[in-house]
């Protein structure tokens, strides 16, 4: 459809008077602690916002038992319990446009150590512009920004005319059980749009993501004799290293996959945590190490796990101790297949592209930006899944998952206005 110009100087004008608004509500929920395992405050804090906006609201308990055969399912290692979902539907009269997911994850990473922030990082503050905070950029502004866009409809006296789910998820940085689970809830629609911090560009293409843990032994002996012993923790070191060739080779020209074809190194390996021993003085007996890895989109992840596997045992067997004790290699968390929005073969992907563009224009001025990224998030869930093109579009942002995270307050405000607008277009709209 077209706007009316008239009626989209007024649903510009209804996010920047409820902008002040906006802003305390993303400083309310940015001030939440919702890592891992501690997102229910939050997500009561999302549930109770939804529900006085009047949506017909869905909250629930992730059943791990309900989605662990599910096409795009992560296994989970830890204790998986209290991770709750939150839907607000809104629900149109005449559904004569097109239905919308409006996702958003509540999970945050962890802050690290405290003292290495400015300023405590689940106490937000505004500077210059930019809110502070753990989570205030990935993704709690495109959280507020999804609510506000719809609030600024109803503010000019009309609402979606086609059914929108607006979603507040878990486990999007360590699984995405959360968005698979929503599918398993029967929540689809035409088009999914997820405002994660990717600078107002639209992201065409994202990694896939394999998360393992590998377990080395050892023999200890006392440290006065570390020449007879066999340190797991030194071991990690060689397989580490072949770790590392493997991901050179694959990001080697000749596997580039397309969309990446511009960038010399878009597969990354990341060591993230380690750890092993029992004494300082005992050559450590045992070491554990997690490791993340990238994936092209059209990756096969068993193929992938195969190799990551290989080239572990490889290297072990040129180590006199673990040539005879193999490491053990275990996988957890991620098993994100990649996804090319740019190839996708939904028949709406193109439209929705087509009207996010529009959007866009209508606020920068500029042609919508497209990016290729080296991350991972819920988008895969719709596009590979439930044949829905996902659209990832949000605000600047800085710092995630680092120190000193922030966003820029101007980027959201134009982010949640085009936001707006493709919703009008998008859903089309009736009256309040």
């Amino acid at each position: 459809m077209t706007l009316e110009t008239d009626l989209k100087t007024r649903i510009l004008a209804a996010v920047d008077d409820r902008f002040d608004a906006q802003t305390e509500f993303l400083s309310d929920l940015t001030a939440f602690a919702s890592t891992r395992g501690n997102e229910q405050e939050a997500q009561s804090f999302m549930a109770e916002a939804l529900r006085r906006r009047g949506y017909d609201l869905d909250v629930w308990e992730i059943d791990i038992e309900e989605i662990r055969d599910l096409p795009g399912f992560s296994p989970v290692a830890e204790p998986f319990e209290k991770a709750v979902n939150v839907v607000g539907t809104h629900s149109s009269r005449t559904r004569k446009g097109r239905s919308l997911v409006l996702n958003g994850h509540v999970d945050v990473v962890p802050a690290g150590p405290p003292e290495m922030w400015d300023t405590p990082p689940f106490v937000p503050r505004i500077d210059g512009g930019w809110m502070y905070g753990r989570g205030a950029g990935d993704m709690k502004a495109g959280l507020s920004s999804n609510i506000f866009a719809v609030d600024a409809l109803h503010a000019c006296g009309v609402r979606p005319a086609a059914d929108v789910f607006v979603q507040s998820v878990v486990e999007e940085e360590c699984t995405g059980n959360g968005a698979l689970a929503c599918l398993q809830r029967g929540y689809r629609a035409e088009a999914a749009l997820i405002p994660e911090p990717f600078g107002e560009a639209l992201v065409e293409a994202q990694v896939g993501v394999l998360w393992f843990r590998v377990r080395l032994a050892g023999r200890p002996v006392h440290a006065a004799e570390a020449g007879s012993g066999a340190n797991a923790i030194e071991a990690a070191m060689p397989l580490i290293a072949a770790l590392h060739g493997m991901e050179a080779r694959w990001n080697e020209d000749r596997h580039r996959h397309p969309c990446y074809a511009h960038l010399s190194h878009p597969l990354n390996l990341n060591i993230g945590r380690i750890e092993g021993g029992d004494w300082t003085s005992s050559v450590p007996a045992w070491c554990v190490f997690e490791a993340r890895m990238g994936l092209y989109p059209g990756q096969d992840l068993q193929a992938a796990k195969a190799e990551i596997a290989a080239t572990l045992h490889d290297a072990a067997r040129q180590d006199p101790f673990l040539c005879d004790i193999p490491p053990e290699v275990t996988w957890h968390g991620f098993e994100a297949e990649g996804y090319a929005l740019a190839e996708s073969a939904a028949p709406e992907a193109a439209r929705a592209v087509s009207v996010l563009e529009t959007a866009h224009r209508a606020i920068t001025g500029r042609a919508l930006d497209r990016v290729a990224s080296t991350a991972t998030t819920d988008a895969r869930f719709f596009g590979l899944y439930a044949d829905m093109p996902a659209l990832v579009y949000g605000p600047r942002a800085e710092g995630i998952h680092g120190f000193n995270e922030r966003v820029d307050l101007d980027s959201v405000r134009r982010v949640t206005q085009a936001t707006a607008l493709f919703i009008a277009d998008w859903c089309g709209l009736e009256n309040a």
